[in-house]
């Protein structure tokens, strides 16, 4: 079994039930990841695969400490899964910004490693340009969703807020890039 066909179906295993809204969000972010494709070269399975695989850890199997991150890359080097996989779904979206929010910076800084930065860039961009319902959106849209689903007074819009400058950062970047690839407009990446 290839690395995509497992990731879609642990990530199936674990989502698609008991979350299924979350699991229209991941098949949604896989999706952009590979539009991503021209500008990652031999990493775009690698990102295809972390993409449908980086909210595991919403899963009520996988919730241990209650920070997604964390408990799903756990989830998955414990499952012996690809190392890189395993540090994109560790750090994906800015991810250590909540972890301070939540006590657990240290944890997730000693546990996993960063990933190439092109790849945390590619994967946050294509997690903030898709939709809770697995849509194609742009970052700002994104970032307005998830302060109101979650609320003014929470971890998540406290460390959202933090984490949009970086994610439009992010965005940029991944834009430039595709700029610079032939064909790159037919991909739909532009908002």
């Amino acid at each position: 079994m290839g690395l995509n066909e497992w990731a879609y179906s642990l990530s199936e295993s674990l989502l698609s039930d008991p979350l299924p809204r979350r699991w229209k969000h991941s098949l949604g972010v896989a999706e952009r990841a590979r539009a991503l494709a021209p500008v990652l070269g031999e990493d775009a399975e690698l990102l295809e695969a972390a993409a449908v695989l980086h909210d595991i850890g919403y899963s009520p199997e996988l919730a241990v400490t209650g920070f997604h991150p964390l408990d799903g890359a756990r989830f998955l080097r414990g499952r012996g899964a690809n190392k890189r996989v395993v540090r994109l779904v560790a750090h994906h979206s800015c991810a250590v910004l909540e972890a301070e929010e939540r006590g657990l910076r240290e944890e997730l800084e000693g546990e996993f490693e960063l990933e190439r930065a092109e790849l945390v860039d590619a994967l946050l961009f294509c997690d903030m340009t898709t939709t809770p319902d697995g849509m194609e959106t742009t970052p700002s849209e994104r970032l307005d969703e998830i302060a109101k689903r979650y609320g003014p007074d929470t971890v998540v819009s406290r460390f959202i807020q933090r984490a949009a400058p970086e994610i439009h950062a992010a965005a940029r970047r991944v834009e430039a890039r595709l700029a610079l690839v032939d064909g790159s407009a037919d991909v739909g990446l532009a908002p």
